[in-house]
Formats: C-alpha cells, sequence, structure tokens
C-alpha cells in the first residue's frame, strides 16, 4: 500500500521541482501546501501531487 503523504525529497523526485521552486511555487499559490504531520515534520498528500501534475499535463497540452 502507498503511503498517503510524501516528503519533500519525494516530493522533489516527483515533480522534478527542486526545494527552492517549490516553496516559491506554494507561495504565490500554484502548488499544493502540505499537511502538518508531527511538530517538525511535513507531507505533501500524494494525491494532492498527482492533481498538480495532471494540471500541468492539461496546460501543456491542451485537447
Amino acid at each position: 500500500m502507498a503511503k498517503a503523504h510524501l516528503n519533500l525529497r519525494e516530493v522533489e523526485d516527483e515533480t522534478g521541482l527542486n526545494r527552492s521552486t517549490i516553496y516559491r511555487q506554494m507561495k504565490a499559490g500554484k502548488f499544493p501546501k502540505p499537511d502538518r504531520l508531527t511538530t517538525r515534520r511535513v507531507g505533501w498528500r500524494r494525491e494532492d501531487i498527482k492533481a498538480w501534475q495532471d494540471s500541468r499535463k492539461s496546460a501543456e497540452y491542451p485537447k
């Protein structure tokens, strides 16, 4: 069973974006924000990252 949340390294690998780009796009409202998992950890919901990727694909290749 796949994990529900991805850590930053996994998000970087999945999206091809680096840390600073992820946080810059989050600040601009163009990238999903993470959930607070513990006092020191955050995680991005896998489904939010997938939806973001799908929206990027449809913007690049309109039907």
